[in-house]
């Protein structure tokens, strides 16, 4: 799974520790995630997807199969 988490947090001028503080995980998670080493739960992708003010499926997407 790949997602535009780094790129959504540019647009906000926010930190990965800001963002982690806003969704109540660690930094390291956040970190993680935008390496793709990290799948969110559900739960955990809606947050984050709020905190841009965005739906879950622009934020998360899977990989082409192609």
């Amino acid at each position: 799974m790949q997602n535009n988490i780094r790129v959504e947090r540019a647009i906000l001028n926010i930190t990965q520790e800001e963002l982690a503080q806003r969704v109540k995980v660690s930094r390291q998670t956040i970190n993680a995630m935008e390496a793709g080493k990290y799948i969110p739960s559900t739960a955990l992708a809606i947050k984050i997807a709020r905190v841009f003010g965005k739906k879950v499926e622009d934020v998360f997407f899977l990989e082409s199969s192609d």
